[in-house]
């Protein structure tokens, strides 16, 4: 057939059609907004001419409130395959200028089967999400669509990431696939996320409040912590995407990429050895550990706004992604409180689930006191981060920097919750509790009695600390492992991390634990 046939034309002018989405206009608004079109985003997120577009020609089937005589190719979703880096992943971008991108019957099949795919090829799937919610004029239908691709969000969770970036809206029972999926990134000033909108929380509540306010990026990335990242625009957005998934393998079969590095395995650093402070009680920047230690000093950090008193966030060990697990003395002291917990442990999951080897840095002082973490159910969050640890099967290391103390010290990633190898630097103080609590309850009765309970004081905590707060008695009994200097902490990790390469470790045989939601 030659180019001139009907036919062929016919497909050429269907196929420009489809491009064009929702027609010029609707493209011009979107651009005045500030908002890339799917297609756009699609162009920006994977190689260039590696993607190929699947069911172009699929439109809606509702006949009712004057649709049949609106039937858009695509019907609002752009969904097919292409590589980032040179590796297959599975995408659908959901089209605005398409009745505001929302999900009918045959928008929803579109999905399903793009998810399905991926799951049969494991692969990862990437969601655009701009989308006004569900297709009011579908009723039921496009409510039973959503929770067909709910289905698939859960049954693909641990057999292939899913990233869902919000571009725009996301309302309504729309967001629980993002919730369920591994990361989130969201688009500052132009995307938000709520199940009921600012009118309605004024109707019920009587709360004023912005679309922004309510359920926008800085809100989900500081206070609820529903989102991972939060992007100035959607090129950011994208190229998050495009990092992140460098850290990641393909599916949970895979081991993560590779990536040779010129920075040596067997280089010390001596500025570790002075950088935790001689008062136990004064912060430091936990991040200046992690990036002296690992490759090239970069540390993609996923969640930095919310829960900062944890750090959690991938990086390379000798070439090989790990990901790492850590408390920020500088914030909060690096106390375990609920978000802390909750932020941790799902992290923990992520990694265990798609092979990648877990580093913990410690310095933890316990959990969080107070009656609003009692009563917010510290115990139950906080058994999250313990169940994570001590369920994970991979690789698993911990360095003790300093504090260690407590129900903290079992559920950081100890020997006792299957830990492969545990280090601690000399700074390290490992006890049931610090040393002023522990004198305060131990010699109560003298220091009632004393002169001067200040100076009996400060010579029982120095006793003490040097008896019990450090890492020698952990190490005599083989809870630790080996006492390191820290400046040659990045050698004994990567040597550790090739010995473990080929671990092989289960848990018993069930169809799944009930961690403690």
């Amino acid at each position: 057939m030659s180019e001139k046939d009907p036919k062929i034309q016919h497909l050429h002018e269907l196929r420009k059609q489809a491009m064009l989405g929702g027609g010029e206009k609707r493209i011009e608004i979107q651009h005045k907004k500030g908002k890339l079109t799917a297609r756009e985003r699609l162009d920006l997120l994977l190689d260039k001419g590696s993607f190929h577009e699947l069911d172009m020609f699929v439109t809606h089937r509702s006949h009712d409130f004057g649709l049949e005589n609106n039937r858009p190719l695509g019907d609002g979703v752009v969904t097919g395959y292409g590589t980032i880096d040179g590796r297959l992943v599975f995408v659908y971008s959901q089209d605005f200028t398409v009745f505001g991108g929302s999900l009918s019957e045959a928008h929803a099949e579109k999905i399903i089967k793009i998810m399905e795919m991926a799951m049969k090829n494991g692969a990862p799937i990437i969601g655009l999400n701009d989308s006004g919610g569900a297709r009011i004029q579908e009723g039921v239908i496009s409510l039973g669509g959503y929770a067909e691709i709910f289905l698939r969000n859960v049954l693909a969770s641990g057999v292939v990431p899913q990233i869902s970036a919000i571009m725009g809206p996301c309302a309504g029972g729309a967001v629980y696939s993002p919730a369920i999926t591994d990361f989130i990134v969201m688009v500052k000033d132009t995307s938000y996320m709520f199940i009921t909108g600012p009118e309605v929380v004024k109707s019920v509540t009587h709360e004023e409040v912005t679309f922004d306010g309510l359920g926008g990026a800085w809100v989900h990335n500081t206070k609820s912590g529903v989102a991972h990242f939060a992007a100035d625009t959607e090129e950011d957005a994208i190229f998050t995407i495009q990092k992140l998934l460098s850290y990641i393998p393909q599916n949970n079969l895979e081991e993560p990429p590779f990536v040779p590095t010129k920075d040596d395995p067997n280089r010390m650093d001596p500025e570790l050895n002075d950088i935790v402070p001689d008062n136990p009680n004064k912060p430091y920047d936990m991040k200046e550990v992690i990036n002296r230690i690992v490759d090239e000093g970069e540390f993609f950090e996923v969640m930095p706004y919310w829960a900062q008193n944890i750090i959690i966030g991938f990086a390379r060990l000798g070439g090989h992604s790990v990901g790492i697990v850590a408390q920020q003395p500088a914030v909060l002291a690096g106390v375990l409180d609920i978000d802390a917990s909750v932020k941790a442990a799902r992290f923990i999951r992520f990694c265990d689930a798609f092979n990648i080897p877990l580093v913990v840095f410690e310095d933890v002082p316990g959990y969080m006191p107070g009656v609003a973490q009692e009563h917010g159910g510290i115990i139950r969050h906080g058994a999250k981060i313990l169940y994570a640890f001590a369920e994970a099967t991979v690789p698993k290391i911990t360095v003790i920097t300093r504090k260690s103390y407590g129900g903290a010290y079992c559920v950081m990633n100890s020997r006792h919750v299957r830990a492969d190898l545990v280090f601690a630097w000399p700074t390290a103080e490992i006890a049931v509790m610090g040393p002023e609590g522990a004198v305060k309850i131990i010699y109560k009765r003298q220091l009632a009695a004393a002169e001067d309970p200040e100076a009996l004081k400060a010579k029982l905590v120095e006793e003490y600390r040097q008896k019990l707060a450090n890492p020698y008695i952990a190490a005599s009994r083989g809870f630790v492992d080996d006492v390191i200097e820290p400046k040659e902490t990045r050698p004994r990790l990567i040597n550790a991390l090739e010995m473990l390469r080929n671990k092989r470790d289960t848990n018993p045989p069930k169809k799944h634990g009930n961690i403690p939601l």
